[in-house]
C-alpha cells in the first residue's frame, strides 16, 4: 500500500487531512459521486475531482462505474479500495480471545473464535496474547505489510487516546499502545471492550439509522456503551460506561473494584454464577446439580445453556437479576432518551429470558413519556460483537477526525 497519505496525514497538510475526512465520510456513508462530496464538504467539484484522482493514484479509492440516474449525465460512483489496507482486532475474553480481520471496506476476512487463553492481569499472559496474536498473522495469505492498524479490547479504565490501559496490564510507565506496537511490529490501539462491542454492533449489527443508543454489555461484570448522536461517547479520561459500579445495594458483597454494593454484585454473570451456587449448595435442584460432580466448576456457559434447555432454577435467577438490571436501565433511559438499548454480552445469548424481565422492569421504572421512543433489542453480533468493533475501531482510529 502506498503509505504517502499516512506521512502526510502525519505531517498535518491541508489536503492530507481533506483526504482523511473523505475516507472516514466513505467509512459511514458508503460509495459516493463526486458532487455528493463536493457538498457534503463544501467545496468546488474541480477540487473533489483532483483530490479523488489522486487516492485513486494512491491506491485508496476504487471507480465503480457510472450511477443509474433517470436523466442528464451519469456521474461516477467511487468508494474506498477493499485491497488497500487491513485492520485487526483482538478481543480479549475471560477464558478466550477472539481475533479477526477486516479489509479496507470492512469485510471480515479472517476470524478465529474462542481461541483459549485464561485471562490474567500477569506480563506472562501479555506475551502469551502477543504470540497468539502473532500467529493469527503468520497464518494470513493476505499482504501483511498492509496490516495498518491492531486494535485490542481490554476492560475497566481504558484511555484510547493517551494509548493508557489503568485497570488492566499497567506495568510500566509507557502506554500500553506503544509497548504492544513495539512487541508486533505494528500500529496499536486500545479501546474499553464494551465501547468496542457498542461500536461494532453499530457498524454491522441490529443498528439502522438509530443515532443515540445505549449497549448493555451483560457478561461476567457489567458496563455500557454509549453513543450520542452517531459518535462514540467517551468521557473527558475515556472511562465513561461504568453502569455496574453504580452504588444501588446495601450489601456486603465486595466488588472486584473493591467496593460494596455496586450493581454488577448483584446483575452480571458473576451475579448469576454466585446466586446459583449458593442456591444449589442450599438444596435447590437443577439439571447442573446432576450433571456436575463439583458444582464449583460449573461455567457461565454452563448456566446460558441450561437456561436454553428450559432450567427452572437458572431461569428463575436470570428473571430476578433481569428485573434488577431493568430498574437500573429505566434510569438511563430517563436520563438519556435514546432510540435504542441493545441488550448484549455473554448473557444476551438467553435471548427471551433475559430481555422479557428487563422490558417489564423498564416500563415500570422510567417514565411513560420517555421510554416510548426507546426500542429494546437483543444483540445481533452476539458473541462476535467485541471482535467486529475491534477490527472496526482499528480503521476508524487511523481516520476519524
Amino acid at each position: 500500500m502506498n503509505q504517502r497519505l499516512m506521512k502526510e496525514i502525519e505531517s498535518g497538510s491541508k489536503n492530507a487531512l481533506t483526504k482523511k475526512r473523505i475516507i472516514n465520510y466513505y467509512i459511514y456513508n458508503g460509495s459516493s459521486t463526486i458532487p455528493d462530496l463536493s457538498k457534503e464538504f463544501d467545496l468546488s467539484v474541480p477540487t473533489v475531482t483532483k483530490l479523488i484522482s489522486e487516492m485513486y493514484d494512491e491506491g485508496y479509492i476504487n471507480d465503480y462505474g457510472k450511477l443509474e440516474t433517470s436523466g442528464g449525465r451519469h456521474p461516477n460512483l467511487y468508494g474506498l479500495n477493499p485491497e488497500s489496507g487491513y485492520f485487526i482486532g483482538v478481543d480479549i475474553k475471560r477464558f478466550t480471545i477472539n481475533i479477526g480481520i477486516i479489509n479496507f471496506k470492512g469485510d471480515m476476512m479472517e476470524l478465529k473464535m474462542d481461541i483459549p487463553l485464561e485471562f490474567e492481569n500477569t506480563k506472562e499472559y501479555l506475551n502469551t496474547l502477543c504470540k497468539q496474536v502473532l500467529k493469527f498473522i503468520d497464518n494470513l495469505t493476505l499482504d501483511k505489510s498492509k496490516i495498518l492498524n491492531i486494535s485490542f479490547n481490554i476492560s475497566g479504565r481504558v484511555d484510547p487516546e493517551s494509548g493508557y490501559s489503568f485497570s488492566q496490564f499497567n506495568f510500566e510507565e509507557r502506554p500500553l499502545t506503544e509497548i504492544l506496537s513495539e512487541r508486533l511490529g505494528y500500529n496499536v490501539s486500545i479501546d474499553n471492550d464494551t465501547r468496542a462491542m457498542a461500536y461494532g454492533e453499530y457498524m454491522q449489527g441490529c443498528v439502522k439509522n438509530e443515532k443515540d443508543i445505549l449497549f448493555i454489555n451483560v457478561s461476567w461484570g457489567l458496563a455500557v456503551g454509549i453513543i450520542i448522536d452517531g459518535k462514540l461517547y467517551k468521557g473527558k479520561s475515556g472511562f465513561a460506561g461504568e453502569f455496574g459500579h453504580f452504588s444501588v445495594y446495601d450489601n456486603e458483597i465486595i466488588c472486584h473494584c473493591g467496593k460494596k454494593g455496586c450493581l454488577e454484585t448483584e446483575a452480571s454473570g458473576m451475579a448469576l454464577h454466585r446466586t446459583l451456587i449458593s442456591r444449589i449448595n442450599n438444596g435447590e435442584n437443577s439439571i447442573l446439580s446432576m450433571n456436575h460432580k463439583d458444582i464449583e466448576k460449573i461455567t457461565l456457559m454452563d448456566i446460558i445453556n441450561a437456561i436454553n434447555k428450559e432450567d427452572i432454577l437458572c431461569i428463575e435467577i436470570l428473571e430476578e437479576l433481569g428485573n434488577k438490571l431493568g430498574k437500573q436501565i429505566a434510569s438511563l433511559i430517563n436520563l438519556f432518551n435514546p432510540e435504542l438499548v441493545i441488550i448484549g454480552g455473554t448473557l444476551s445469548l438467553t435471548e427471551d429470558y433475559i430481555t422479557q424481565p428487563i422490558k417489564s422492569a423498564v416500563r415500570k421504572y422510567s417514565l411513560n413519556l420517555v421510554n416510548k421512543d426507546t426500542v429494546i433489542l437483543t444483540s445481533k453480533l452476539k458473541n462476535k460483537a467485541g471482535v467486529v468493533g475491534a477490527c472496526m475501531l482499528a480503521r476508524s482510529k487511523m481516520f476519524e477526525e
